[in-house]
């Protein structure tokens, strides 16, 4: 009988119950928003100063070596400026969905 009732839960299409991870996960989602909300400001005006102070630099800048010096770090800047923008809304959109992906995991 024991095979028999074993065979019958294997056949049983039913999928298993779902993990509670809301304990783990709303701490760590509850921190990073709380960063990210706290870092866009922080790194914006971070940002900007240091554009403003590079073009500074290029419109004083009198030898060939220093504007292309200047322009290269202002280049620079703005490319990393926008990457971290990017990550940040990739992170915004992106832990949402990973913690209704981590909720959806089935309990062993």
């Amino acid at each position: 009988m024991f095979i028999l009732d074993r065979l019958v839960q294997l056949g049983q299409t039913t999928p298993p119950p779902a993990a509670n991870l809301d304990r783990v996960t709303a701490p760590i989602v509850g921190l990073l928003e709380t960063v990210f909300t706290v870092a866009i400001p922080v790194v914006g005006a971070i940002g900007a100063i240091f554009c403003i102070v590079l073009g500074l630099k290029l419109a004083k800048a009198e030898e060939p070596q220093d504007r292309e010096k200047a322009k290269q770090g202002l280049k620079n800047a703005i490319i990393g400026f926008v990457l971290i923008f990017v990550l940040v809304v990739a992170l915004r959109i992106g832990i949402p969905v990973m913690t209704e992906w981590i909720g959806g995991i089935p309990a062993e």
